[in-house]
């Protein structure tokens, strides 16, 4: 017990998390008349509000979302089941992947012929996949998640002075009162990656499964440091900004789902531009307060330096997840290969067998098959955007997704 209390107290240690001459009983509840503080007992509130989200998440999707992907005729039916071969079930339960070279190991072994064993491989892999409804419903969900949390912060912040003037962000610090709006955006926010990181467990399981567990947990740590140090403001603003971009990137996923093409690529184009905007205009903003004006404003603190670099780390991402965008976007209208799997949210959607490419595509290509692959990843990466001040690295584990076309940091 000891030994807990001594690396507790090591970790929490004043001289790392809070500015020069500030204590943690400086920043309690209640040490100051005039200033409302965070309080550090309040992050578990977003576990039972997770609990809510997941509860209108599911009154939505099945009451409202699903009927309305149905009747826009979104397919809910998912392939036949392939054979029950126990051979093959072990052999792709080591790998979903089907390695040519043991081919003829499996063939003699299933007493199949090659042919065959490609095709149950086929179909096996097609029968861990969710149906184009239930991925419909996915991104509808997070459609009108974020365009709520974008909504609900720009009215939150609308009347805050740091909205309008970055620099007073630092004023005052750490003395700054948390007001009652406030709290609720930042505990809605965290309720909502709490939410997913539950029904990961529940919903289909994506080969991302694992980097988009620990993308989620690293998300709640760094908003509940910025929560505990009292680092609200800078986080509120970088929540907002982030959010914004995500609503069109869900929304072209969902209307290309729906078979809506030119609406699809309509609303990727406005995404493009309003990515650029947030995440290179604004952003950077944020990032000039944060390293010039902020150590002019208040004494530096370890803390303050180990947030500013995931700030910083984020605008690199930024930078190269646009490149990719762009990139992808001009090479598509070169060549005319604006398919529908530019704005897919699972990379493996576009990297199946050929016969698979073949059947979503319309008869593609190998070369536009993968183009379209390429397209996802970067739609993937640009979907793993960064969350709040703390929270600077929301998406940072998030473009793993893409079969490593981006760089490790969604």
């Amino acid at each position: 017990m000891d030994i807990i209390n001594k690396f507790s107290g090591a970790f929490w240690s004043t001289h790392i998390w809070l500015p020069p001459n500030t204590t943690w009983a400086d920043i309690a509840p209640g040490s100051r008349p005039d200033v409302v503080h965070a309080d550090y007992r309040h992050l578990i509130w977003p576990i039972p509000l997770a609990a809510v989200v997941m509860l209108v998440r599911y009154t939505l999707e099945r009451f409202w979302i699903s009927p309305v992907g149905k009747s826009l005729g979104i397919r809910s039916s998912r392939p036949k089941k392939a054979a029950n071969v126990p051979a093959l079930e072990s052999a792709y339960a080591k790998s979903t992947r089907l390695d040519h070279k043991c081919l003829a190991p499996l063939a003699k072994q299933a007493d199949m012929s090659e042919r065959q064993i490609e095709r149950w491989w086929r179909l096996r892999r097609a029968q861990d996949k969710p149906s184009t409804l239930v991925k419909f419903c996915e991104n509808t969900w997070r459609c009108i998640y974020y365009l709520y949390s974008f909504i609900f912060g720009v009215i939150v912040l609308w009347d805050k002075p740091w909205f309008w003037d970055v620099k007073s962000c630092w004023y005052g610090y750490p003395h700054q009162s948390v007001s009652n709006d406030i709290w609720w955006y930042y505990m809605i926010s965290m309720s909502f990656y709490w939410s997913l990181t539950a029904t990961q467990f529940f919903d289909v399981k994506r080969k991302d499964f694992w980097q988009m567990f620990i993308h989620h947990m690293v998300t709640l740590l760094l908003m509940s440091l910025s929560w505990v140090c009292n680092l609200h403001r800078v986080g509120s603003l970088v929540l907002v900004v982030h959010d914004c971009a995500d609503i069109f990137l869900e929304a072209a996923k969902l209307t290309k789902y729906a078979n809506y093409q030119k609406v699809c690529d309509a609303i990727f184009a406005i995404f493009t531009v309003v990515w650029i905007v947030t995440r290179l205009g604004f952003y950077p903003r944020i990032i000039y307060s944060s390293s010039v004006e902020a150590p002019r404003i208040l004494p530096m603190f370890p803390a303050y330096y180990i947030f500013n670099t995931l700030l910083l780390m984020l605008l690199v991402l930024h930078v190269i997840w646009t490149y990719m965008i762009l990139k992808i976007v001009v090479d598509s209208l070169q060549k005319g290969l604006m398919s529908g799997d530019i704005r897919s949210s699972d990379s493996e959607d576009v990297t199946d067998s050929s016969e698979n490419v073949r059947v979503a595509n319309g008869g593609s290509t190998r070369s536009k098959s993968k183009a379209a692959a390429a397209a996802a990843a970067a739609a993937a990466a640009a979907g793993g955007a960064a969350g709040s001040g703390g929270v600077t690295q929301r998406k940072v584990n998030n473009h793993n997704t893409a079969e490593g076309t981006a760089a490790t940091a969604k």
